[in-house]
């Protein structure tokens, strides 16, 4: 295994083997430290940490992950009969918030990976190159799942009443026209039994929101209902989600929350602003770049959001990570302008967001991917040698403008906590 402090490129060898169609993939990762990634039932699911670059901060642009990710990609040595997203070489990242964060950024290259795609599956065996050759990659055998188990959770370090306060002060700011939106986020803390099967949180997320991307990278698992970005075969495509309100408790109500979150100016001012930002950073690296006039409402077990569609074609041998550099932080997670937002967050917000809100996905040798910001989640760190229970941390925000009121943006987190709480319930 090596870090970014390692200046040579690790040469890669890399064997990707169809296998028969199988309906799931997610028990072919380990219980303790999953590695996962799925959408719609088209998964990945890996083991075995053969290759980790950490970086403190994001640092995606200037140090370049990017840069460090196309050498070692260069010098791999690929066998990929499949061709599909997510078979071959791949590595896993999971990226903070603010650079500043005591957290690091990772990306993880395990050493084997099973994926299906459009009814087709396969598995890829990755090795470095002076390791003695190795049979044809073979399906390994499915891993148990563990018992069932419950999360504890209680007040973080910004309480309800303190979140409402900070609300207030960041509407004071933009009165005072310093900054036209901000996204405050509040966090609720608990802990989880040690040696909990974490993949139970996954699957409670996979059954719960199937169309969102369920993540599970470095202790940080979720299921976000937004795209960052993603590159096929030079083609971009990312969804902007900005403007919120909860679903209604039967269907008139619910069609009524619906309407009301198209005609409520307030939501649809902080969803130009997000729409905004994310072409102004990719236009300089596209061409042909579009979006909708008028965002769309999409519709999610918990929620109404006002979502826009952005397609674009690559213009530049860029890759999916070097669009994450640009796109990251987006209005819909920090605000406008990004500069004084992320000033107002770090005086706001009494913690560290460490990856919530950073980008989280995938990314293959040609540089191609799929990234989702990380909403929705919750991060598990390592318990202690000798506790009985594992520390755990979700996170919720709202975007806030001049028209926002303090309590309805605090009852809009409550409502984005849901997922994360009902599955750990």
């Amino acid at each position: 295994m090596t870090t970014a402090a390692d200046d040579a490129v690790p040469r890669l060898r890399v064997v990707t083997r169809e296998l028969p169609p199988m309906e799931d993939v997610l028990a072919y990762t380990t219980p303790y430290d999953p590695l996962f990634w799925s959408r719609r039932g088209e998964s990945l699911a890996a083991f075995g940490d053969l290759l980790t670059l950490r970086f403190p901060g994001s640092r995606i642009g200037d140090v370049s992950i990017a840069d460090r990710w196309r050498a070692i990609a260069a010098a791999a040595e690929i066998d990929d009969p499949v061709g599909l997203p997510g078979s071959g070489l791949v590595a896993f990242g999971s990226f903070v918030f603010d650079p500043r964060s005591e957290r690091e950024s990772v990306l993880r290259v395990p050493g084997m990976i099973v994926g299906r795609h459009s009814g087709r599956a396969w598995v890829t065996r990755l090795a470095f190159d002076d390791t003695p050759d190795e049979p044809e990659p073979e399906l390994p055998p499915r891993s148990p799942f563990g018992p069932h188990w419950a999360a504890s959770f209680g007040p973080g370090r910004l309480t309800a009443g303190g979140y409402q306060d900070a609300v207030q002060k960041a509407i004071d700011l933009i009165s005072a026209r310093e900054l036209d939106k901000v996204v405050i986020a509040r966090d609720i803390a608990g802990t989880i039994p040690a040696g909990s099967d974490l993949r139970r949180l996954v699957r409670s997320l996979l059954e719960g929101y199937p169309d969102c991307w369920i993540f599970a990278v470095d202790g940080l698992i979720g299921a976000s209902p937004e795209t960052l970005v993603t590159v096929s075969r030079g083609t971009v495509t990312a969804r902007v989600l900005a403007g919120t309100t909860a679903r209604g408790g039967d269907a008139d109500t619910d069609a009524a929350a619906a309407l009301a979150l198209t005609e409520s100016a307030k939501d649809q001012e902080e969803h130009r602003f997000a729409v905004q930002s994310v072409l102004a950073s990719l236009r300089p690296h596209t061409s042909a770049l579009a979006a909708a006039e008028q965002p769309f409402t999409l519709k999610l077990p918990n929620v109404w959001h006002l979502a826009t569609d952005v397609e674009g074609e690559l213009s530049a041998h860029a890759s999916s990570l070097d669009l994450v550099s640009v796109l990251h932080p987006t209005a819909a997670v920090a605000g406008t302008p990004t500069d004084r937002a992320m000033e107002v967050i770090c005086e706001l917000e009494p913690f560290d967001r460490g990856r919530y809100a950073g980008a989280v996905g995938w990314i293959g040798a040609s540089g191609d991917g799929e990234w989702a910001i990380a909403l929705r989640c919750a991060q598990v760190d390592r318990a202690a040698p000798t506790s009985p229970t594992a520390p755990i941390t979700a996170y919720a925000g709202a975007g806030i403008i001049a028209d926002s009121d303090p309590e309805s943006e605090l009852l809009e987190t409550r409502v984005k906590f849901r997922p994360i709480i009902e599955a750990l319930a």
